[in-house]
């Protein structure tokens, strides 16, 4: 491997052997890089499958001449993956959590909200077809009084019709169009709001993740910039280098004497700076992910709500009503119209019943149907839960691996450049050295 290592991070290679397995490594590396790279646009960006390999294999091609035939090409690319540990890896899988959800809880959220709609469609029209029902009990019981009320015992009393007409009845079909309609267009609505608002977010999140992929090569260049152009940028390392020159020199007292302000590349002793640039990085991707929770806590609380509208809707019972109609008709007739006689009645007036109507009427209002088409409601999927809660532990791993992935992209920039880490060691004793000198 160090073999390996050493001819990918030489600049030119010395022979045909070296030149072919320089070809091969960086055959290997675009071929693996070519696959994620389809995987990437096409499953996480949602780019059509022709687009991706296209995009794929001219992305390999490109990025295998690159590799090798540019040396600092091939350094670059060699830290992009240890910058994948600092904050813009971190802002690339967040990007990818946000698709994740938006992808497949935004449509959870609108089916269970749909089924709430057509729970509230259903008790709507099963309560307003009870109602018109009611309205024939009505018309029945109006013709039984009015029939009632014509058959008095004396015509002289009887009066006019009282037949009533309910037309009502006539308008239940236009009632249950315009209920279709309003379902109809409210479906519309919710669809092309979920329509707009992936279309939206998958713009977006491709423009984020474009921008994001950009910075990473933009981060490393930018490192190795800083390596090749700045002594002091980067330079508190206790390297080989640097303990070698120290013991040439016999003055191994100065790295003892600096412990506090050097530290170890392969140790994980961190700085005080690097320790509260990781408690700051924390606490923002805490806030971060505390927004994508709300979105998962809506598709719970969503399915909760559905699935409670869904089994009480089931178990509402027929409510029911009950119509008593008590009718009594009677006259005051003068006694001697009966007796002939005042002299034998012993009231001045009598009371006579005319007519009598008491009857009770049942009926029982109906506020859901079996026949009512309600889609049951849609768990969240425990899947995106686990992918959303795996790269969230990602992303916390990697604010605490955020210095060991710059010291990691420090000695890829070392191997591929071992004259200039030279320097940076002559550079650091000497700074070293005038400390001491001023103490």
């Amino acid at each position: 491997l160090a073999d390996l290592w050493w001819i990918y991070s030489k600049p030119v290679p010395a022979d045909g052997r070296e030149l072919w397995t320089l070809f091969l490594q960086c055959s290997c590396i675009t071929a693996v890089i070519g696959g994620l790279f389809y995987n990437w646009m096409f499953a996480s960006l949602e780019y059509s499958w022709h687009l991706s390999v296209a995009m794929a294999v001219s992305f390999s091609l490109l990025l295998l001449l690159t590799l090798l035939l540019v040396h600092p090409a091939r350094c670059v690319f060699s830290m992009v993956m240890p910058t994948l540990g600092t904050k813009q890896g971190r802002k690339l899988l967040f990007s990818t959590c946000v698709m994740i959800a938006v992808v497949n809880i935004t449509p959870n959220i609108v089916s269970n909200i749909k089924t709430i709609l057509q729970v509230i469609k259903c008790i709507c029209r099963n309560s307003s077809d009870s109602l018109l029902n009611s309205t024939a009990l009505l018309e029945k019981v109006s013709w039984e009084f009015g029939d009632a009320i014509q058959e008095t015992v004396h015509s002289i009393y009887k009066p006019m019709n009282g037949h009533f007409r309910f037309s009502l009845l006539q308008n239940s079909s236009l009632i249950y169009q315009k209920m279709h309609l309003a379902g109809e267009k409210i479906s519309r609505e919710f669809l092309s709001v979920e329509v707009l608002v992936k279309d939206s977010i998958r713009v977006a999140n491709r423009l984020a993740a474009g921008f994001f992929v950009l910075y990473l090569c933009f981060e490393s260049t930018w490192y190795l910039k800083n390596y090749l152009t700045n002594l002091h940028f980067d330079n508190f390392y206790i390297t080989k280098r640097l303990e070698r020159l120290a013991m040439e020199r016999r003055a191994a007292h100065l790295l003892v004497g600096s412990s506090k302000n050097l530290i170890r590349p392969t140790g994980l002793k961190l700085s005080w700076e690097e320790v509260v640039l990781c408690l700051v990085q924390a606490m923002l991707v805490t806030v971060a992910l505390l927004l994508l929770l709300v979105v998962v806590a809506m598709d719970h609380f969503a399915f909760s709500v559905a699935d409670t509208a869904v089994t009480k809707a089931a178990q509402f019972s027929a409510v029911p009503v009950t119509l008593n109609i008590k009718y009594k008709v009677s006259a005051g007739v003068p006694c001697p119209a009966l007796c002939g006689d005042p002299a034998w009645c012993p009231f001045r007036e009598v009371e006579l019943l005319l007519g009598d109507f008491n009857r009770t009427y049942h009926h029982h209002l109906i506020f859901s149907s079996a026949r009512c088409s309600i889609s049951p409601p849609t768990p969240p999927n425990p899947s995106v839960l686990l992918a959303v809660g795996l790269l969230s532990c990602i992303l916390y791993a990697t604010v605490f691996l955020e210095a060991l992935a710059r010291r990691l992209c420090r000695r890829v920039a070392a191997s591929f450049f071992p004259g200039r880490e030279e320097q940076r060691a002559l550079h650091l004793y000497s700074k070293l050295s005038r400390g001491l000198g001023k103490e």
